[in-house]
């Protein structure tokens, strides 16, 4: 008989992970998650106008199978399909192994309260679930803080039905002018319905930049004869210049990310976080084109206006409607959500580099408060940001998975964390 593993959270990262442990093994899988599984954030309350910002091709579940999720969608891999459909294909991929792997697979519709480090998982219905190991795929920090005095403040736009309740006849503030801010645009105008304006502010004014309609190879810059983060960034540049476009540049520098990320000193991390994070991601997470035609044409119309200088240089909160929260995740410990916060609290956790996630080591091992990562207890995904750069998108979500579980499955043994 196998060891039971819990995997706490139903999204993307924990649906991948349990494909992972129910092929190739004999573990027991109890999978923990209060909604439906593979909703998620991202995918749980998606509208029909809300599409993937990766082509079709590039969201396989498999990572021996990269076409996969084009094949089940009938889509070309070049295309950007919807979110809400992406939802059903992870939905689609758990059913198929629970029925490949019979009677290994439990689904546990409930909310876990806290962790135990002998792997015990408690919930709050009052029941527990005792496992020999706990994944944790809960996602990422809550959106960061914003001190808004506003009698409509919309803390999180993702609440079912809370954009469909403001009125549309008064402008709404979005706090952001990433994706985030983006998706809640496109729900505000939908159908036409909305004749005032919605604003976007952020520090600088950034929108995410654009997808070519047709996907060009990935160039490998080289970096060889860099060794400062202004090295990098020189190069990066070059080659773009090179290369005509800056796409193919910025795409051929993903698998190598997490080595550069950990190959620059604690400063240059956190330079790179003040000056250069948000310019990266405008480059590297990409709205769709069909998306962007929509943008492009509400700026045209009026309908949105996109901000620099952030809320304090917007005077005269109170002629708005709402103000929505769209700002990108908070640091830990502040924006911790009650389980993470919980953790750190009784000491099985610990901030990791700039508060960016949880600390882990190298094979995604949560580390506690005295620098020892755990055996039993293990973090995927976007709480893994810090000690890991790449982080939140599928491609570096199902090789996390993969190595995780053969990590897991190996019983690496116990290892201090500097």
């Amino acid at each position: 008989m196998g060891r039971v593993v819990a995997v706490v959270g139903g999204g993307c990262s924990g649906v991948l992970v349990t494909r992972e442990l129910l092929h190739g093994g004999d573990d027991d899988v109890v999978l923990i998650e209060p909604g439906e599984p593979g909703g998620g954030v991202a995918y749980g309350h998606a509208q029909p106008w809300h599409l993937l910002n990766s082509r079709a091709g590039a969201m396989s579940a498999d990572p021996d199978d990269p076409g996969h999720f084009a094949r089940w969608a009938g889509a070309a891999p070049q295309a950007f399909r919807p979110r809400a459909e992406y939802g059903r294909y992870l939905r689609s991929v758990l059913a198929e192994a629970d029925r490949a792997h019979t009677g290994r697979l439990r689904v546990h519709r409930s909310r876990v309260t806290a962790l135990g480090p002998d792997g015990t998982v408690l919930l709050d219905d009052g029941g527990a679930v005792r496992a020999d190991h706990v994944v944790l795929a809960t996602g990422g920090p809550a959106a960061a803080h914003q001190p808004i005095e506003h009698p409509r403040y919309v803390a999180d736009p993702w609440r079912p039905g809370v954009l469909e309740e403001l009125p549309a006849d008064r402008p709404v503030l979005l706090i952001g002018t990433g994706l985030t801010a983006v998706d809640v645009a496109l729900t505000l105008t939908a159908g036409g319905r909305r004749s005032a304006p919605v604003v976007a502010v952020s520090r600088r004014g950034l929108l995410p930049l654009t997808h070519t309609a047709d996907a060009t190879p990935p160039a490998v810059p080289s970096l060889d004869d860099c060794a400062t983060l202004r090295d990098v960034v020189r190069a990066v540049r070059a080659a773009a210049g090179e290369a005509g476009d800056w796409r193919p540049v910025v795409d051929g520098l993903r698998p190598l990310l997490d080595q550069l990320w950990t190959a620059l000193t604690p400063g240059e991390q956190e330079s790179f976080l003040r000056h250069l994070a948000r310019p990266w991601e405008c480059h590297r997470h990409r709205m769709a084109p069909v998306v962007a035609a929509r943008v492009a044409q509400l700026r045209r119309a009026g309908r949105l206006e996109i901000r620099a200088g952030g809320v304090a240089a917007w005077p005269g909160l109170a002629d708005f409607a709402a103000v929505v929260n769209c700002a990108g995740p908070g640091r830990l410990p502040g924006a911790a959500g009650p389980l993470a916060g919980g953790l750190l609290a009784a000491g099985l956790a610990r901030v990791g580099p700039h508060g960016l996630g949880l600390d882990v080591d190298d094979a995604g091992r949560l580390v506690g408060a005295g620098g020892r990562a755990h055996d039993r207890l293990w973090v995927i995904g976007a709480l893994r940001r810090g000690a890991q750069w790449e982080t939140t998108a599928v491609p570096e979500l199902r090789a996390q998975a993969r190595r995780l579980v053969t990590d897991l499955r190996a019983g690496t043994r116990l290892a201090a964390v500097a």
